[in-house]
């Protein structure tokens, strides 16, 4: 499935109520998990030791229920690319279930319901559903209602340079500025 283009603020509020999928599928193998215990401090054994875990209740290493929640953003942004906005924000998440074990060597992606997309003064808030699920597993693995926050893209060189009276050959330098400058 290609990635959606959206083109700015219009873009994003045209997808509300709309569905997502991420694509393609991402690996979270074993190095992945031990970086992220190794970041987190959470060295739990079922995580980081694959002769114990082999032994243990899922037959191996499994990943954290947070590292799965953490790849939302990057599988959001592999479900859409979206162009013309400035820095998004992970602004927060509203609900969470972890319902199953993703065993290392895993492939996951994540489907997205956009929820409501609202104008807030400091950009666009954009919440959805989203669902988490392994390559072969038709069942959830977990479930979150996330929060982004899209900021406005900033103006451009020439934007600015129109708006502020800077000359445009100088580097951005205001006109002011030069040749109080060169007079010394």
């Amino acid at each position: 499935m290609a990635t959606k283009i959206v083109q700015g603020f219009e873009g994003l509020r045209a997808l509300e109520g709309s569905e997502l999928l991420s694509a393609p599928w991402l690996r979270i193998d074993q190095r992945r998990i031990d970086a992220f215990a190794a970041c987190t401090d959470d060295r739990q054994w079922i995580h980081i030791d694959p002769l114990r875990a082999a032994k243990g209740p899922y037959g191996g290493t499994i990943a954290h229920g947070y590292l799965v929640l953490s790849l939302l953003p990057v599988l959001w942004h592999r479900s859409c690319s979206i162009r013309g906005t400035g820095a998004v924000l992970n602004y927060g998440l509203d609900r969470v279930r972890f319902l199953a074990p993703v065993r290392s060597g895993a492939r996951v992606r994540a489907r997205f319901s956009i929820a409501s997309v609202r104008a807030v003064a400091s950009g666009l808030r954009v919440a959805l559903h989203a669902t988490i699920e392994t390559y072969g597993n038709e069942e959830a693995v977990c479930v979150a209602d996330a929060v982004f926050l899209y900021r406005a893209a900033p103006p451009t060189l020439v934007q600015e340079a129109h708006s502020s009276g800077v000359d445009r050959r100088s580097s951005g330098v205001p006109r002011r500025a030069r040749r109080a400058s060169s007079a010394r």
